[in-house]
């Protein structure tokens, strides 16, 4: 059962690719206060910039020098941060926060700077142009230190920063294993490659909920409830969950915000001493650096914001969207799976396929079927219509997965063996052979509720909500619709709201967007970009979720030239 669906980077969490232990997940939202009238219709309120000046009582934070350490993974160093627990209170207390980097590793081999779109002298020209208009503030302000240990021809552009989306996905897990691995080489060349896991995520102070034993019965609970009983009982579980982040996560609970961690991300680029932030965000990370780019606009370096989000919806209308950004990516995988003979959904037609599984969801709903999980911690699961959902959720994530959901929908509807379709899911939750949970859902849930009001204020609401969701997705709508429950009866009132992000006077702002995405649809990168001021909408014709690094050469040379030399296509781009 979903808590509401990750959104996270491909890369971080790839169910076909061998799964992993500490590779992040997907992500969605699900999030409205009761009775609220925004849970109808979007917003055209327009988020405002923070003053220019660094206010007195955070001097102290812009100024800190980070420790670095050696922290375990080699070539890596680590380091905490202090940031204010509550923003308008900074006497309130401190958070303390996990960032790691890799450092710079000097200049490409031949050729490779001109492959990744980079021209030696001529990027470090165009870099120190751009951070002219960089703000110097007070002591230990925004300017501190800029510009320094840069060299010209080819050298050092500063830091990069990633995450890799959730919320809950933890950025340093995916710097780790991913990203100052797998990214360009003229990219990693010239940047500091750096990450810091947001407030409440992983390393940074935790959220948690449940003890494992609690998250399997969680994560089993029925989400498509036949009558009052169940409906009740789903109720519960989720009043359980929220209690239990309240009694388990004290006061960090309610300063997990995207505005306090984008808040957070500035006190970072300070203390590297970098004028401006360079910035690729996946998934939700989209939304995390494009709320920077507003708070901060006059301090956005090179900001790639890939798989976007639409800021301007309400939980409600992000929840009904990715519902049928599902749908979009089921069909392209049943168009798929009919043309195979092994195809375990028939060979008739895509809309066939979607009326064979949702009976299999169906007949899973009265009777699971094996799963093979004896292992430690496992509790002798079954595979259920809860996690039989969420395996193929998982899977709509990257293409490169289809063939693995199709030998596990085999197993489990011709062998009644659910063991390969349980570990899909299981990796969705970021559960490990042992039966232990990552904070992954946990921070997911504190993060949504307390950005936006809830979806819905009550189950009856839900149930009259079920045509517009099964409209979106006759497969997955009942299911997601009910998963957008989990925000009503949070503990911690939401903080933020729906508003556009103009970003007036920010430097260019790469916005991507894939055709066929199922976390986050096309239609809300095209929204985002026409948000930006400075928004330039690069579209990849294609399936599964984010586009860098995915296979086309078009996406990834447009985006290493802009991180490189800084030049962002002057117009709207489409690649395959």
């Amino acid at each position: 059962m979903e808590t509401s669906l990750p959104r996270v980077h491909p890369r971080a969490h790839a169910p076909a690719r061998r799964l992993r232990r500490g590779c992040l997940v997907l992500l969605a939202a699900g999030l409205l206060i009761s009775g609220c009238s925004s849970a109808s219709s979007s917003s055209d309120v327009a988020m405002a910039e923070l003053p220019r000046a660094t206010p007195k009582e955070l001097t102290s934070y812009y100024g800190q020098k980070l420790r670095w350490r050696e922290c375990g993974v080699p070539g890596f160093e680590c380091a905490t941060m202090k940031a204010p627990l509550h923003y308008d209170k900074p006497d309130a207390g401190d958070v303390k926060l996990a960032v790691s980097r890799k450092r710079a590793t000097g200049k490409p081999r031949g050729g490779e700077a001109e492959r990744a779109g980079a021209k030696g002298e001529s990027a470090a020209r165009e870099r120190r142009a751009a951070d002219t208009r960089g703000v110097a503030d007070a002591k230990g302000g925004p300017g501190r230190g800029a510009g320094r240990d840069r060299e010209a021809g080819g050298g050092r552009l500063g830091s990069l920063l990633v995450n890799p989306g959730g919320p809950g996905g933890s950025a340093i897990g995916y710097l780790q294993a991913y990203a100052a691995l797998g990214y360009p080489e003229a990219v990693r060349a010239r940047y500091d490659m750096v990450a810091i896991d947001p407030r409440g995520v992983a390393r940074s102070e935790p959220v948690t909920c449940m003890d494992d034993r609690r998250m399997d019965t969680y994560t089993q609970t029925d989400i498509t409830p036949d009558d009052r009983r169940e409906t009740d009982r789903l109720a519960t579980t989720y009043k359980r969950f929220a209690k239990g982040c309240e009694q388990r996560s004290g006061k960090v609970l309610g300063h997990v915000s995207t505005v306090e961690s984008a808040r957070d991300m500035d006190i970072l680029r300070a203390a590297l001493g970098d004028e401006r932030l360079t910035y690729v965000g996946a998934s939700y990370g989209t939304f995390l650096g494009a709320t920077y780019a507003g708070l901060f606009p006059d301090r956005v370096g090179r900001l790639v914001l890939d798989g976007a989000m639409d800021p301007s919806l309400t939980s409600r209308e992000m929840n009904r969207d990715q519902t049928e950004g599902f749908e979009t990516a089921f069909q392209s995988f049943a168009r798929d799976c009919v043309r195979e003979r092994d195809c375990p959904l028939g060979r008739k037609s895509a809309a066939d396929a979607g009326n064979r599984l949702k009976k299999f969801f169906a007949t899973l709903d009265r009777t699971p079927v094996p799963a093979g999980d004896t292992g430690p911690g496992g509790g002798g699961r079954e595979l259920g219509e809860a996690l039989a959902t969420t395996g193929v959720i998982a899977a709509m994530y990257d293409e490169a997965a289809w063939p693995e959901l199709r030998d596990a929908l085999t197993s489990a509807m011709k062998d009644k063996d659910g063991s390969a379709l349980l570990a899909l899911s299981d990796s969705y939750y970021e559960r490990d052979g042992d039966g232990k949970y990552s904070n992954l859902m946990f921070a997911n849930a504190a993060v949504n509720c307390l950005d936006l009001p809830p979806s819905f204020s009550s189950p009856d609401e839900v149930r009259k909500s079920l045509p517009d969701f099964e409209k979106a997705s006759p497969v997955f709508g009942e299911g997601l619709a009910w998963s957008a429950l989990n925000c009503t009866y949070w503990p911690v009132k939401a903080t933020g709201k729906p508003q556009r992000i103009e970003a007036k006077g920010a430097a260019p702002i790469i916005v991507t967007g894939t055709t066929r995405d199922p976390a986050t649809p096309y239609r809300w990168a095209q929204a985002l970009a026409s948000q930006l001021s400075s928004g330039r909408l690069l579209t990849y014709e294609g399936d599964g979720h984010t586009a860098y690094g995915r296979g086309s050469d078009c996406v990834d040379e447009t985006i290493n030239t802009y991180l490189l030399e800084g030049r962002a296509p002057k117009t709207d781009k489409r690649c395959k």
